[in-house]
C-alpha cells in the first residue's frame, strides 16, 4: 500500500462537510419527485436519487485524493493505493425517502491506515450536521454533543432496525424487541442506522441496537457515538468494527442491561 509523500495533505474536516453537503443537496432535489424504484433482492430498494449522490461523492473524492480507496453501497468497492478509506452511504433510509418519511441521511467514514479518523452525517430535510473526528470529540451544527446521562433502563429511549430478512430469524429478534419494550421506557424504529447512532452520540437516545447492518451503515455513527463518550461493541460486548454486521450503542450507564437483552439473538 503505498504512503503519502510530504505534499499530499490529509482531508480536512471542511472537505467532508462539503462532501455531504453536496449530496445532500442531490438528495432534496430528488425528494419531491416520482422516484425510479429498483428494488435490490434482500437488500430493500434504490432510487435514482441514491445512484446521483454516490456518483457525486465518488466522483469529488476521486478528484481530490485519486488514490484512495471507497466502499459504497451501491457500485462496490473502488480499489486504491493510497491510505485513505472511504466509507459512503449516499442515502441511508432510501425506503423512508421514497415514501416522502424525512428520516433519512447522508453518511461518510474516513479510515486512515486502517482506523477510523473522522466521520459525518448530514441529514439535508432538517440541515443537521454531525460530524467527528478521533480524538477532538463530536458536534452537531458545529456545537459539541454528549451521549445522555440517564442510569436506567426503564428510563431510557432506545432505537433499533429491522434488516430485510422476513424469515424466522426476523421472529427472533421481534421476541428481543418485544422484551426489550417491557423493559425500556420505549423502544423506536425510524429506519436509518446511521441517524439513529447520530441520535445516541446527541444524547437523543440513549442506546441503539441492530444486525444486518453493512459498514457503510455505521462507518461514521460508530466514531461519533464513542467521540460523544459513549461505549460500541457487540452483542456480546466485545470490541466491534465496522464490518462486523452488528452492535450495540449506549451511553455506557445501560450498556450492561441492554446488553443482557440483545445477547440472547443467535447470530
Amino acid at each position: 500500500m503505498k504512503k503519502f509523500s510530504r505534499r499530499e495533505k490529509w482531508p480536512s474536516s471542511h472537505f467532508l462537510i462539503e462532501l455531504a453537503h453536496g449530496a445532500g443537496a442531490i438528495l432534496m432535489k430528488y425528494f419531491d419527485k416520482k422516484h425510479q424504484i429498483e428494488v435490490k433482492p434482500n437488500a430493500g430498494i434504490v432510487t435514482e436519487a441514491d445512484k446521483a449522490a454516490e456518483a457525486y461523492l465518488v466522483k469529488n473524492i476521486l478528484r481530490k485524493f485519486p488514490k484512495s480507496s471507497i466502499i459504497t453501497e451501491e457500485t462496490g468497492e473502488y480499489q486504491g493505493e493510497s491510505e485513505l478509506l472511504w466509507i459512503t452511504d449516499p442515502l441511508d433510509g432510501t425506503s423512508n425517502y421514497a415514501h416522502g418519511f424525512p428520516w433519512f441521511c447522508v453518511s461518510i467514514g474516513l479510515h486512515v491506515k486502517g482506523k477510523p479518523k473522522a466521520g459525518v452525517i448530514y441529514q439535508p430535510f432538517t440541515k443537521e450536521l454531525y460530524y467527528a473526528e478521533k480524538g477532538k470529540g463530536a458536534f452537531l451544527n458545529g456545537k459539541r454533543i454528549r451521549v445522555s446521562k440517564t442510569k436506567r433502563l426503564n428510563e431510557s429511549l432506545v432505537g433499533t432496525g429491522f434488516y430485510y430478512s422476513k424469515s424466522r430469524s426476523l421472529a427472533a429478534e421481534v421476541d428481543v424487541f418485544q422484551e426489550m419494550n417491557e423493559q425500556a421506557l420505549a423502544v423506536r424504529r425510524p429506519g436509518s442506522a446511521a441517524l439513529d447512532l447520530a441520535c445516541v452520540a446527541s444524547g437523543r437516545f440513549d442506546g441503539f441496537w441492530e444486525r444486518g447492518l453493512s459498514s457503510w451503515d455505521v462507518a461514521a455513527g460508530f466514531l461519533l457515538v464513542e467521540e460523544a463518550g459513549g461505549v460500541v461493541t457487540n452483542y456480546e460486548g466485545k470490541p466491534t468494527n465496522i464490518f462486523e454486521g452488528y452492535c450495540l450503542a449506549t451511553n455506557g450507564h445501560i450498556h450492561g442491561k441492554m446488553k443482557a437483552v440483545v445477547s440472547k439473538i443467535k447470530k
